[in-house]
């Protein structure tokens, strides 16, 4: 052979299957591009300084092992459209003399253009948005940038490694294609559809199998810790479920559309029928990966969109006051002479304190039997099944009652008045361990405490006894009883909180110096700053938005690809049999209808489908959200709804597109 002969034949093949290669090695790039500022973003130093920068950068590293999963399994999945294309041109290669070898030897050349531009286009694109990105991210935290250009060397490494074994791999696949096949096979590997498949009812008996127990998994969660160690499983069952659904399930579906003979015998729908039931196989493993890929999205991105919109309801649950110290023992000499400084502190700081609140308190865990609520021996070693009978219980005085909510309430010495969160007390007594209280109302307004109704693991129950002698009672029962359980000098709790009128920089600045003098006055307890604290959350959160965005972005693009590959490979195998119904009168005003028939047929099944995982999945997600604070459903309700209106968009969009490059290729002649 001449010298050179194998690497301009190389590039001739790629720039004479450009109509394939072309989206391939752009999808390349663009993935590698998105690996590398992931990549760059998780290991860059200046986030770090942000407050909550750790927990971005966490967020974003767990965002780098995704991504690079995701790469290697997409680019291997796309690439064998491309080797099924090419398949009868490696045929008449190998019968017109052209050995294995010296097939696998432009495979590889092949291979390193393709791995060159990649790497090459996809680091300097992804050097260049990384910046972006960067100013992106720093912006939603609402956080400063520093200026200037930065490149990760970790990261530019990183990519070329992966991309250079996922490169390699795809090669090793592509030769063994090559080398198992025969002359004849790789001829007419193209045209190679698949036999009518049987339908089979175990299959599709399976699927539903699974599909049914996981969707259970998702109604039935009760509590946020319990969804979450649930949550893997019911999702292996619904992948499971919706691939089994799709190969068994959609040829029944069909083969019932072939038996409805007034539906059958139509032009349109004779021919897309048919041709769907020959390789059903093929096209059903592919609309399950859009369908799993679809859903990803759609829970992905509605569930961080979730987070960061509610931020602000969350937050100012979590923390209602500017500054609030805890005391952990109200009777503590050395803390009553700390709290007496706080106030000269604040005093001398001529700061305009509002809102203030103080109060009494006992916080608890117990377990709940009907109305009667217990601690029981080794509480530290609880079950998962007993999260679903613990209770949060805080108890506050009368007098502290009326104070804070402006109230004239009364009591008697048996009398209780009570608040639960999430449903409505339903007894008319309460037995508290031996002592058993009357419930005189049922309140809708509580005293606000941020850690407590924050708390969203289990119940929360906040009750008002008729003075604080009864606080000092409760308080030295459970210091008597329950010692080792509350590891604390006592149950007897303080709390302190305002607000500041004035700028972010001064409640900082105030909340500062209490900070250093309750460290310097030996302060049992603790102390917390809303603003501070806002931060820390809108680092969080606004990292797992962007995160969200990334990600869905990513598989939107995948999703994309594969309806495209999908479209254009069934466009070439399709286009002789289209070619032969013209032949015998079909006009093509009937072969575009039916064209558009058969896209119908099976192309909404994955949004359908993705529609409905996304509407089972919202118990279980909406717990695993209560984790992170976020109880506000309605509003998980509107940005999912949302989110599946832009995505069917999306979606019909490209329908549009890839039915029109469908019907071109079949009604094209050579």
């Amino acid at each position: 052979m001449r010298k050179g002969f194998y690497t301009k034949l190389a590039a001739s093949n790629i720039k004479k299957n450009s109509r394939t290669y072309i989206p391939y090695i752009i999808t390349c790039i663009i993935t590698a591009a998105m690996f590398y500022i992931i990549n760059s973003l998780s290991n860059n130093e200046s986030i770090k300084k942000l407050y909550g920068g750790e927990t971005i950068l966490i967020t974003l590293s767990y965002g780098t092992y995704v991504t690079a999963i995701f790469a290697f399994i997409f680019l291997f999945y796309t690439n064998s459209f491309l080797m099924k294309r090419r398949k009868k041109e490696f045929g008449v290669l190998n019968i017109l003399g052209m050995e294995k070898r010296h097939i696998s030897k432009v495979l590889l050349l092949e291979n390193i253009y393709i791995a060159f531009i990649t790497m090459l286009l996809g680091i300097i694109i992804g050097m260049v948005l990384d910046k972006a990105m960067f100013l992106i991210l720093t912006k939603m935290l609402g956080a400063e940038h520093s200026p200037g250009f930065y490149i990760s060397k970790e990261a530019l490494i990183h990519t070329v490694i992966l991309f250079g074994i996922i490169f390699f791999c795809i090669y090793l696949n592509s030769l063994r294609q090559i080398h198992l096949s025969k002359p004849i096979e790789l001829l007419n590997g193209g045209n190679v559809g698949e036999k009518e498949p049987k339908t089979k009812w175990f299959m599709a008996i399976l699927g539903v199998i699974c599909l049914a127990v996981g969707y259970y998994i998702s109604v039935t969660s009760k509590n946020p810790v319990e969804s979450l160690s649930s949550f893997l499983i019911a999702v292996i069952l619904v992948i499971a479920g919706t691939y089994l659904i799709f190969i068994a399930g959609s040829i029944a579906f069909l083969k019932s559309l072939r038996k409805n003979k007034r539906y059958y015998y139509k032009t349109k729908h004779f021919t897309a029928v048919s041709g769907m039931i020959y390789r059903m196989k093929q096209n059903a493993v592919g609309l399950a990966n859009i369908c799993i890929l679809s859903t990803m999205v759609l829970v992905m991105i509605s569930s961080t969109s979730s987070l960061v919109f509610g931020m602000n309801d969350l937050v100012k649950t979590r923390y209602p006051n500017d500054i609030t110290i805890y005391s952990e023992n109200i009777n503590n000499k050395e803390n009553v002479e700390a709290l007496e400084k706080v106030q000269k502190v604040i005093k001398d700081s001529k700061s305009d304190v509002n809102n203030e609140i103080e109060y009494s308190y006992i916080v608890l865990a117990v377990l709940k039997n009907k109305n009667k609520f217990y601690v029981p021996e080794n509480f530290n070693k609880m079950s998962m099944s007993d999260l679903n009978k613990c209770n949060n219980i805080l108890m506050t005085s009368l007098d502290d009652y009326n104070s804070i909510n402006s109230e004239n309430e009364t009591l008697n010495d048996d009398e209780i008045l009570i608040y639960s969160r999430r449903k409505e007390y339903e007894y008319s007594t309460i037995q508290l361990f031996d002592t058993k209280y009357s419930v005189k109302k049922k309140i809708k307004k509580p005293i606000d405490n941020g850690p407590f109704f924050s708390n969203n693991l289990t119940e929360s129950i906040q009750i008002v006894v008729k003075n604080k002698s009864i606080l000092d009672e409760m308080n030295n029962y459970l210091n008597e009883n329950f010692k080792e359980e509350l590891e604390e000098e006592s149950a007897l709790k303080y709390l302190y909180g305002f607000d500041i009128n004035g700028s972010e920089d001064s409640k900082k600045s105030l909340y500062n110096d209490i900070k250093k003098l309750l460290k310097e006055s030996n302060f049992i307890g603790d102390s917390e700053c809303g603003q501070i604290q806002r931060e820390g959350i809108k680092g969080l959160y606004g990292g797992m938005f962007f995160l969200g965005i990334f990600l869905g972005s990513i598989f939107t693009m995948a999703t994309i690809l594969i309806i495209y590959y999908k479209q254009i490979s069934e466009g070439y195998e399709d286009k002789e049999r289209f070619r032969i119904m013209q032949n015998v009168g079909m006009s093509h005003a009937e072969v575009k209808r039916s064209i558009h028939s058969q896209i119908m047929t099976v192309f909404f099944m994955p949004l359908i489908m993705a529609g409905i995982h996304v509407a089972f999945a919202f118990p279980i997600v909406k717990q695993i959200l209560m984790m992170l604070n976020l109880t506000n459903t309605r509003l998980y309700i509107i940005c999912t709804i949302v989110c599946f209106v832009a995505f069917t968009i999306i979606y019909a969009v490209i329908y549009s597109l890839t039915a029109k490059i469908y019907y071109h290729i079949v009604s094209t002649r050579d």
